[in-house]
C-alpha cells in the first residue's frame, strides 16, 4: 500500500497535469483563432500528453493500492498576446511542474517509499525534455523577431507533430 503523505502529493500531481491540459487547450484556441494552425496542433498534441501524464499517475496510485482523489481544475488562463510570450508562459508552465515533480520525488524518497522514487524518475526525465521543447521555440521566435515568412515555417514545422501515446510502462 501506498503511503499517506505520497498519495496526496500523487494526487495534487494529477491535478496539476489535468490543469496542463487545458492550459494547452487553451493556448491551442488562441492559435486556432489568430490562424497559425501549426502551433495550435503544437499544443493540441501537448495537452494530450499531459492527460496521459495524468493517467499515468492515476492508474499508479491504483496499482499501489492507494485512493485517487480527483479535485476541481482551475480555469486556464485566456490573455495571450502573440506566440513568443504564449511559449514564454509555456516555460515558466513547465518549470513550475518539474519544481512540483522533484517535490514528489523528494518527499517519496523521505517517506521511504522507493517504488514512488523510482516510478517518478520517468516525470523528471519527461520533464528536462518538455523545457528543452519550449525554449526550441522560444530560441526560434525570438531569432525570427517580427518575420513572417520565419513564422509561417516555424508554424508549417509545428503542424508536423504527431501525438504519441506516453506510458511508463513503455
Amino acid at each position: 500500500m501506498i503511503n499517506e503523505k505520497v498519495e496526496n502529493i500523487l494526487n495534487s500531481q494529477i491535478n496539476k497535469e489535468f490543469y496542463s491540459a487545458y492550459l494547452y487547450l487553451a493556448m491551442s484556441a488562441f492559435f486556432d483563432e489568430i490562424g497559425l494552425f501549426g502551433f495550435s496542433n503544437w499544443t493540441k498534441v501537448q495537452a494530450k500528453e499531459e492527460m496521459d501524464h495524468g493517467m499515468i499517475l492515476f492508474d499508479y496510485i491504483i496499482e499501489r493500492d492507494g485512493t485517487v482523489k480527483l479535485e476541481q481544475i482551475d480555469a486556464p488562463q485566456r490573455d495571450f498576446q502573440n506566440p513568443l510570450q504564449v511559449f514564454e508562459k509555456i516555460l515558466e508552465h513547465e518549470k513550475f511542474v518539474t519544481d512540483s515533480i522533484n517535490c514528489v520525488a523528494s518527499m517519496s524518497e523521505d517517506e521511504c517509499d522507493l517504488a514512488t522514487r523510482h516510478f517518478i524518475n520517468w516525470y523528471i526525465s519527461e520533464q528536462v525534455e518538455e523545457e528543452a521543447n519550449a525554449r526550441d521555440v522560444i530560441t526560434k521566435l525570438k531569432m525570427f523577431g517580427d518575420e513572417k515568412s520565419s513564422l509561417f515555417h516555424l508554424d508549417q514545422e509545428l503542424a508536423k507533430r504527431e501525438y504519441k501515446a506516453h506510458s511508463y510502462k513503455n
